[in-house]
Formats: structure tokens, sequence, C-alpha cells
């Protein structure tokens, strides 16, 4: 498989593929996978996508070479009574990221990230904050581009990086 792959602003026609990675997220681990249906109905897994795109969300896809949809990164404001995982304030955008497994170690996930987060201190926002499964690969790759612990649960962190 080439590692050839483009990004693009996430738009209005993507919260279906959005959803596709909200489900590609939760089931990062091999040989556990859920349901899509599942995953999506779910309130914990449906805020992350309801209503895309409001006026404060942002996000980006990765495409293959064939301009097929292969990974997104995004972020949305939640409200303290609709928090999120990665909640840490309502001013912070928590984001959410996807790549689908064929993807994954081809730099299509960093690529995404870092995209999100110069967009995030482009916008204005100082923090951007995530939450990930202490045991998931990724984990290593947010450590890597900055993002800091900020509160360790039981089997997840809650993580932020300073945009600025």
């Amino acid at each position: 498989m080439p590692d050839v792959f483009s990004i693009r602003p996430a738009d209005q026609a993507d919260g279906s593929f959005l959803g596709d990675m909200v489900v590609e997220a939760a089931n990062w681990r091999s040989g556990g996978a859920r349901a899509r249906h599942e995953i999506l109905s779910a309130v914990e897994h449906r805020r992350y996508i309801a209503g895309w795109m409001r006026p404060a969300d942002a996000g980006f896809i990765a495409l293959d070479s064939d301009l097929r949809p292969i990974g997104a990164a995004w972020y949305r404001m939640l409200a303290p009574d609709d928090a999120g995982f990665g909640f840490v304030g309502t001013a912070v955008p928590e984001l959410i990221i996807g790549v689908q497994p064929i993807w994954r170690a081809h730099g299509v996930g960093r690529t995404l990230l870092r995209r999100l987060v110069t967009h995030a201190r482009e916008q204005g926002h100082p923090r951007i904050s995530l939450s990930v499964e202490r045991d998931n690969f990724a984990h290593g790759l947010y450590r890597s581009e900055g993002f800091v612990v900020t509160d360790a649960g039981d089997l997840r962190d809650t993580m932020v990086h300073r945009t600025s």
C-alpha cells in the first residue's frame, strides 16, 4: 500500500464518515469490534457527531490517492451538561480522531493531529483536549505531539495540548 495521502478540511457532508471514524476510534482494540449502530446510538459517542457541522466545529479528512476518505480528526466545543470523555472546559475544544486500520502507522493520524492543532491555534484556542485509553497505542502519539495528562482515570487519561 502506498503511503500517499492528502488532507482537506472537513465539511457538512462529512458527517457520516465522521461517524465511521468514531466507530474506528471506539473499536481500536483488535478483535473487540462493537457494531456501528451500537456505538453511534450511545450518547457518549453520539455527541461527537450529532448535528455536524456546528459553527464552532472544525476538522480535517485524510484521503487516499483515489480521494477516498481514510481518516479524520475534528474538534467540538461541548457544554458541561454534555461533556465528552476529554472535556476540560467550555472554551477548550475536544478532539476526536479515527483512522482506518489499514492506514494506521503510516503517518495519517499524526498528520491529521498536527493539522488540527495548528488550526485550533489559528482559531485562537490556547488549548485542545482529548481522552485516550491508557493502553491505546495512540497514547504515545499524543505524548510525542506535546499532549500532557491532566486527569488520570482508572483506564483512560484526559490529555491537553497548549497550542500557543
